[in-house]
């Protein structure tokens, strides 16, 4: 189940309010359930929770007819019921295709774990609610979700009812669970490939600067200039802020000017995808004029013109394992490790080219 919830906004509510309306006087009732089945309404608890006292043969009969009807239970009565909702919430800013990404592997995690997942969005205008995690898990937590799954979140201090895992947190340390890349190495990797091709007048356009991940795929590209001897040129260094939009702007500038890079590292996969749309609008030839390294390796760089090369990093590992854990905590299980790092690694594909040479 994915549910989509705009961020504050009346209109939006009202609109909300009206339509879960419409839908809960359609829903199903155990009452209906018991006409249908020729049983009692507590024959049909029974039947639902699990409980003793009815036959094999009214437990399937009842079953069948629950399944034929459609009939669920409300998440907030199982609830306060059971002290449960075997429900997961995954919270992210908007979907786009990181966290399109993480949701696949946290449906891979659920998969017979007896869990449902349910996606909660803020509408992509976190910018103007730093905290909006609060918020909502104040919303979710303990009545409709046992967990809850932070993607990116702004603020990783959050009391809450229940377990809470972070991906890619923005800020820094923190006593909540998080499952993070190997930002840092795998910079390190994606500048290190355009060195070994010759290049020495590269450009980075970075991520936004709240992010951690963002902070450290800059301090990757810095180091592993610095280990080749090659200054950086901080006029190449170029904010990016993982927005397509704000790249493209970037790499005009960076582009179009005198002098220009013959390589560029950015930090997003999105982000080296509008640096090679602006390079074929100015004429420039991708490899063979600019190289150009992303990172992520989203679905889309493998179908880009030309394929783009990438530094990996494991996303739908990333949100398996924050299911996984998330799972664990929520059962009482002690997991081995609290905050961990996933490998990244390069993948070549056709956007770089060694200076002078052949296409790598």
């Amino acid at each position: 189940m994915v549910q989509t919830v705009p961020p504050d906004g009346g209109d939006d509510r009202d609109e909300s309010a009206a339509s879960a309306s419409r839908q809960a006087s359609r829903r199903v009732t155990m009452q209906q359930v018991a006409v249908e089945a020729g049983v009692s309404v507590s024959t049909v608890s029974k039947v639902i929770n699990g409980r003793y006292g009815i036959s094999v043969a009214t437990a399937s009969h009842v079953s069948g007819v629950i399944e034929r009807l459609g009939y669920e239970t409300s998440l907030v009565a199982r609830s306060l019921r059971n002290q449960r909702t075997n429900v997961i919430g995954v919270l992210v800013a908007d979907f786009e295709p990181f966290s399109t990404e993480v949701l696949k592997g946290a449906a891979d995690a659920i998969r017979g774990s007896g869990f449902e997942l349910v996606a909660y969005s803020a509408g992509g205008r976190v910018d103007e609610h730093v905290g909006w995690e609060r918020r909502y898990l104040s919303r979710l937590m303990g009545t409709l979700v046992d967990g809850a799954v932070l993607v990116t979140p702004t603020v990783t201090e959050v009391d809450s009812d229940g377990p809470v895992v972070a991906i890619d947190p923005h800020t820094g340390s923190t006593t909540i669970p998080t499952i993070t890349a190997h930002n840092l190495q795998g910079a390190r990797l994606g500048v290190r490939h355009l060195l070994d091709l010759g290049h020495t007048r590269i450009a980075m356009v970075t991520g936004r600067e709240d992010l951690v991940s963002a902070q450290l795929r800059e301090q990757g590209f810095r180091e592993a200039l610095a280990e080749a001897g090659v200054a950086v040129d901080e006029s190449l260094v170029v904010p990016g802020a993982f927005e397509a939009e704000v790249a493209r702007e970037a790499a005009m500038a960076l582009l179009a000017r005198p002098g220009r890079p013959t390589a560029v590292f950015a930090a997003s996969d999105q982000m080296a995808l509008a640096v090679i749309e602006v390079a074929h609008e100015l004429g420039l030839a991708v490899p063979t004029d600019l190289s150009v390294v992303g990172f992520d390796n989203i679905p889309e760089s493998a179908l880009a013109d030309p394929p783009l090369t990438t530094v990996r990093q494991p996303i739908r590992d990333m949100g398996h394992d924050a299911v996984a854990l998330l799972i664990d905590l929520i059962e009482g299980r002690e997991p081995a490790d609290l905050h961990r790092t996933l490998g990244t690694d390069l993948v070549l594909r056709r956007s770089t080219h060694a200076l002078g040479g052949m296409p790598s």
